[in-house]
């Protein structure tokens, strides 16, 4: 059995060709804990006061300690991945656009919306397509912390 046999007999995401535009998914929440701050911390290596000390941080225009952005991203992927969506069938994450909107908080809890911005059928290889996502991480407060559009390569089920 190949890879791709194995793949295709395992796949239980959505396939190019299933997306339409306007289709959109919000993930599970997840409420940010200390720990994903001080994780983050050290897989990163940035230890930026505004993100370790809280009477620092007190004292900026954030009023406290707030998670680092790189870091609502990174739980953002996953909240997503929860999905399903691309299980199996997703190729490449080929890029983003993302914008930082208003800060993350240790003890706030944040939820991905997701919807299908466009589709556009490989010209070069007839087995895949990519779609551009639109992409929102929203807070308990529906208060949109970050988002953009993230842009994905997926197999196609039939080949055109």
């Amino acid at each position: 059995m190949t890879v791709e046999q194995a793949s295709a007999t395992t796949a239980s995401g959505l396939y190019f060709d299933d997306f339409q535009v306007g289709m959109s998914w919000t993930t599970p929440s997840r409420t940010i804990t200390e720990a994903d701050l001080a994780t983050f911390a050290g897989l990163s290596g940035d230890y930026n006061p505004l993100h370790t000390d809280e009477e620092f941080a007190r004292g900026t225009q954030f009023g406290g300690r707030i998670f680092h952005g790189p870091g609502v991203f990174a739980v953002a992927t996953g909240l997503e991945s929860r999905l399903g969506i691309k299980d199996g069938t997703a190729i490449a994450f080929l890029g983003m656009t993302w914008n930082l909107k208003a800060a993350v908080r240790p003890g706030d809890t944040i939820t991905v919306r997701q919807a299908v911005a466009t589709t556009t059928p490989s010209s070069s290889k007839p087995d895949r397509g990519v779609v551009t996502f639109d992409v929102q991480v929203v807070n308990q407060h529906d208060e949109v912390c970050q988002d953009g559009q993230w842009v994905v390569m997926f197999k196609r089920q039939h080949a055109a």
